[in-house]
């Protein structure tokens, strides 16, 4: 039996096999969407594909590889004839995966011809072809319009590349040679990660490893249930909306209760809106990420985030609803729900930890998709995800212009975009007034701004936040609303949160005011030497 400083050493080890996968995906990739955004996530499984060792990555990632592979298993893979030098891809949300631009891949490993592991790697795409460059429709109706369904399927068989599913992948997508290129740094990233696990497994033995994994998801759960225990039983509840679902224009609920007993939680969505015409559905896949991650989150980060920690939460769903819906349903931005979820998960917490929890982040990734137009015909296609402010909490304020829940994203440099594409950043910088007002104030929102320097363009907006604003707690006021307008000819024109097709001409200027977070306490109990210094650094509107 195992130690527990080799258990430990092993645990790092496999950490360390994930943040290696990282960094070769970070290093081989081609598009700025997955080298300099950063929208991917790497992680290493169990035997029975539970995550067990992760990156620092994406939340809405990393909660969600575990229930995609165990699904692959489960349901569409004959385990027994996966080999090791077999690799199998997938991005269908309906087959695990979360929207048509995440490709999931997934390798086993094994030791003297026996299992003893999986690695995974989830890249977002540049393009997955789809009625809206970037794939990002804000008007689908089905996923069918939104762009290349792949089936789990292997796309390595025997270490030989299947070619003709990569020519029919790179002959559907707007930008082959980036999302290739891209898909050439996962598989890169599994053989890295699979050599490490070996590199591992020959120094203390498959029977070692495979003991060594069970025992950290059960040190995991043990914490986690700790953690639980700490909390007062009760029943708590909260809800929050999103603006619409780009289609009907009507509020969506997101509502939960959360039911603390014991060393357990149960987490009720059953309260939550039927799922919706436009493009914001989840899976369950998609929508548990979101409690998964704020519980953790609530907790005083003490143990590894694996699969371990989802063992005491229960998560009861309503099919139909918008955070389980019934396929053919359009899920480009479903991350609009897991965000404003997070959100309804926080306004629970904060009942039972008043003294942990933050008023409401931006909640919500504010994408901006340009698709320019050549002289010669030719097409570039950018994807921006945008952030805003966090929430303040009972001791600080919030933080201005922070990548922060669901998120954990990098934003992609001007310089990188205006050498790459005719396009000119001219501005970007923090939004004063746009933090909610409080004892402690909510960061700042941002504003970025985008001029078209090609004869004409295509812009695509996922947005929300432009009707409910980030609330506050405990007194304090909420953060600011969103704006996005064109700007022609010196002329404001306000362009819809979720609009698609937004023609562009050469000097058209895109501009973005995201959400600040909202403020914790009585505003008229801020120190009057906090009001001096945001006055000092330009925080407060004018």
């Amino acid at each position: 039996m195992l130690g527990p400083i080799e258990i430990e050493v092993i645990r790092n080890a496999l950490t360390a096999a994930a943040a290696e996968m990282d960094i070769t995906i970070w290093r081989t990739s081609r598009s700025t969407t997955v080298r300099e955004l950063l929208d991917y996530s790497t992680a290493v499984f169990d035997a029975q594909g539970n995550n067990v060792a992760q990156s620092a990555r994406i939340p809405q990632h990393l909660n969600s590889m575990g229930a995609a592979l165990r699904t692959l298993l489960d349901r569409f893979v004959d385990v027994a004839a996966w080999g090791a030098d077999d690799v199998f891809i997938t991005n269908d949300p309906y087959c695990g995966g979360q929207h048509l631009n995440d490709v999931l891949a997934f390798k086993p490993v094994e030791h003297e011809g026996r299992r003893i592991a999986y690695v995974g790697t989830l890249c977002h795409h540049i393009d997955m072809g789809g009625m809206a460059p970037g794939s990002y429709a804000a008007t689908a109706t089905e996923v069918f319009q939104e762009g290349l369904r792949i089936p789990p399927l292997k796309i390595i068989e025997g270490g030989v590349l299947n070619q003709a599913i990569w020519a029919m992948i790179g002959q559907n997508v707007r930008k082959p040679a980036l999302m290739l290129g891209d898909l050439q740094s996962q598989l890169a990233s599994l053989e890295v990660g699979a050599a490490s696990i070996m590199r591992l497994t020959a120094r203390y033995g498959a029977a070692a490893l495979l003991e060594a994994t069970a025992r950290i998801l059960d040190m995991s759960e043990t914490a986690m249930r700790a953690a639980i225990r700490a909390m007062p039983d009760g029943r708590y509840e909260f809800e929050d909306f999103l603006d619409d679902d780009g289609v009907t224009g009507d509020p969506v609920r997101l509502h939960a209760v959360l039911t603390v007993a014991g060393d357990e939680i149960t987490v009720d969505l059953t309260g939550c809106a039927d799922q919706q015409r436009g493009p914001i559905n989840c899976t369950p896949a998609m929508s548990n990420c979101a409690v998964y991650y704020s519980i953790i989150a609530a907790t005083d980060g003490a143990m590894p985030a694996n699969a371990g920690c989802y063992r005491p939460v229960t998560i009861i769903h309503r099919e139909g609803s918008v955070t389980s819906c019934r396929a053919p349903a359009s899920v480009a931005h479903r991350v609009a729900v897991s965000h404003r979820l997070a959100n309804v998960m926080f306004g629970c917490l904060h009942q039972a930890l008043p003294d942990r929890m933050p008023a409401a982040y931006y909640g919500g990734s504010y994408v901006a998709t340009f698709q320019t137009e050549g002289e010669d015909g030719s097409r570039e296609v950018l994807v921006e995800i945008e952030i805003g402010g966090t929430g303040a909490n009972p001791v600080k304020d919030g933080v201005n212009a922070w990548s922060f829940g669901m998120h954990n994203n990098s934003n992609i440099p001007v310089e990188m975009i205006e050498s790459q594409m005719p396009l000119t950043i001219t501005g970007y910088g923090l939004l004063p007034g746009s933090g909610g007002a409080g004892m402690h104030r909510g960061g700042l929102g941002l504003f970025r701004e985008w001029r078209l320097d090609s004869p004409a363009g295509i812009f695509t907006a996922n947005m929300d936040r432009f009707r409910f604003p980030p609330y506050g707690l405990a007194g304090g006021q909420p953060g600011s609303l969103g704006r996005l307008m064109r700007v022609r000819d010196g002329i404001e024109t306000p362009i819809g949160p979720k609009s698609d097709g937004v023609r562009l001409v050469r000097g058209d200027i895109v501009r973005l005011e995201t959400s600040g977070g909202g403020g914790f306490g009585d505003p008229a109990a801020r120190d009057a030497a906090d009001v001096a210094r945001d006055g000092e650094l330009g925080y407060l509107r004018a």
